[in-house]
């Protein structure tokens, strides 16, 4: 079968891909091609266009990139229509997504699948009409999800666990590169522990975290600070926020540099979720500007108390989340010392790790979404 698939960043990348290989396994024939990454293009297929040329985020930067953004899209619908898949997955990034999901329910008869759901839960609750009426199967891969589709809206969905368990188990699985291998190897301090950086995977929030990130990690002067360098993100850009010595940028290995980590500052997102599945203690850091005004529009625009993933699953503040005004120096320098070697703070979120990282459920989401998406296909194979 042929399977056209659209990620518009990182995280989507890495999920696409292992969705890719799962769906391999399950079709002997399958084609791939895609609006992805360089892990997606790993798994092979045609990538028609890199997420890179995709993934903008904020009102002034999608404002300035319209006339990009716009023919991206046309160019998908058209390269859609043209290949003419079994099948379009979708994965996350609803302001593209959602929209090439309305043009292929209303121009075609290919089936519409979606794969990490919009988080609509948080905000945008409306997009529930345009999910309900363009696709095809949710498959979620956060357990509250089940609740709010299912309960609250009505609408059937298949939760199939989350990929990042299967992501982290298979890199604890193959790994076995000692701290001193490690640091060897990254030219770092064998002699000092860790604090990890993960500012984001887009410039813009890089931008806005990591100064204040460096400057509360570099008043630990006993632990070296190191960056994992998103994907996608040049050196260059990183050396604006670099000063001589003081942090050590590191590309490609962000599951080693936490696994070796002591404690890590980390943005909101996919990123938080494999921190806690890595059991390295953390603070959640978004700065946001004009951060009083945010503060105050975020109690009536979001529809949930936290922004990580590890709280939202818990239920209950597992790690300090530092948002908008919240996300000061002083406030990363304050938590983060909460939660460095020996700290009573420090076991009990540990501690809590262990309830969300059961919840999760086991490794296998990859696998599971695959078999049921290829189930579904044959269903409408045979009913043609």
């Amino acid at each position: 079968m042929k399977y056209y698939l659209i990620a518009g960043e990182a995280s989507g990348d890495l999920h696409a891909s292992n969705l890719m290989r799962a769906l391999q396994q399950e079709d002997k024939e399958a084609q791939f091609r895609f609006f992805g990454g360089d892990l997606m293009a790993s798994v092979g297929g045609t990538r028609v266009k890199h997420y890179r040329e995709l993934a903008y985020m904020g009102f002034i930067p999608v404002l300035l990139h319209l006339p990009t953004i716009l023919s991206n899209m046309k160019m998908c619908k058209r390269d859609i229509r043209e290949w003419n898949p079994d099948v379009v997955i979708l994965i996350d990034y609803p302001g593209f997504n959602l929209d090439i999901a309305r043009y292929v329910k209303k121009h075609t008869q290919i089936p519409v699948f979606y794969y990490i759901s919009p988080k609509i839960w948080a905000w945008k609750e409306y997009r529930i009409k345009d999910i309900k009426q363009h696709v095809d199967a949710l498959f979620s891969i956060l357990p509250f999800e089940i609740d709010f589709f299912e309960k609250k809206h009505q609408y059937p969905i298949e939760y199939v666990g989350n990929p990042c368990v299967d992501a982290v188990e298979a890199f604890k699985k193959g790994y076995k590169t000692t701290f001193q291998e490690f640091a060897a190897s990254n030219r770092l301090d064998a002699e000092k522990p860790i604090i990890a950086l993960l500012a984001g995977s887009r410039k813009q929030e890089i931008k806005d975290n990591l100064p204040q990130m460096i400057e509360a990690a570099s008043r630990f002067p006993e632990y070296q600070v190191v960056l994992a360098g998103a994907p996608g993100i040049e050196p260059d850009y990183y050396s604006r926020y670099i000063q001589g010595d003081a942090v050590k940028v590191v590309f490609g290995a962000t599951y080693q540099i936490l696994f070796h980590a002591q404690a890590a500052l980390v943005t909101s997102g996919t990123a938080t979720l494999e921190t806690c599945l890595l059991r390295v203690p953390q603070v959640v850091c978004y700065y946001i500007a004009m951060g009083r005004i945010i503060s105050f529009l975020r109690k009536l625009v979001l529809k949930v108390p936290y922004i990580s993933l590890v709280n939202l699953i818990a239920g209950k503040e597992v790690v300090p989340e530092l948002v908008a005004d919240g996300m000061t120096t002083e406030n990363v320098y304050t938590h983060l010392k909460k939660i460095l070697a020996g700290s009573p703070q420090r076991d009990e979120m540990l501690k809590e790790y262990e309830q969300v990282i059961h919840l999760l459920g086991p490794s296998g989401a990859s696998q599971k979404a695959a078999q049921l998406m290829a189930s579904r296909l044959k269903v409408n194979k045979s009913e043609k």
